[in-house]
């Protein structure tokens, strides 16, 4: 068995995917942590050196290397069921679980971010709300595909 975590910045995929792995008794692989092993980056300063697009192309070796992988929980990043036929990839090879949110309530989690998201940083509240917003409308389609949807809010465990 093998669980792929999907849903936008903010909503728990991290918390969650550890709490899920735990109770079923799984191993758990954050997709942004294997991505910074892999290449000696972390995430934001490679998008600050490289740009979301150079990213994006080595996101997809990262999460192609787990299709071998059994008995996990694999949280991915907030874009990444969102490029490349990635979601199809992921629904070919797992079972997807969306983690969903309001723009309300994932603006509240990006306010009070101690780690705020490469994307995010230095943007008001409206413009964040405004950037949630419709970056939340573009990938929800995406995310949507995921056999279970469950509240990010208070997920319970499948």
């Amino acid at each position: 068995m093998k669980y792929y975590l999907v849903g936008y910045m903010y909503c728990g995929k991290s918390t969650f995917g550890r709490r899920l792995a735990e109770e079923k008794g799984m191993d758990y692989l954050d997709l942004d942590r294997a991505f910074e092993e892999r290449y000696h980056y972390t995430v934001p300063r490679f998008f600050t050196a490289f740009g979301e697009e150079a990213f994006r192309k080595l996101e997809v070796s990262v999460l192609r290397s787990t299709a071998d992988l059994d008995n996990v929980v694999i949280a991915t990043g907030g874009g990444t069921p969102c490029y490349s036929g990635n979601m199809d990839f992921i629904l070919e090879h797992g079972t997807a679980i969306y983690l969903q949110m309001t723009v309300d309530a994932l603006v509240e989690r990006a306010l009070h971010s101690r780690n705020p998201r490469p994307l995010m940083r230095g943007l008001s509240p409206d413009a964040l709300r405004q950037k949630i917003a419709s970056q939340l409308k573009e990938r929800e389609p995406f995310y949507l595909k995921a056999p279970i949807i469950l509240d990010g809010v208070n997920p319970r465990i499948p």
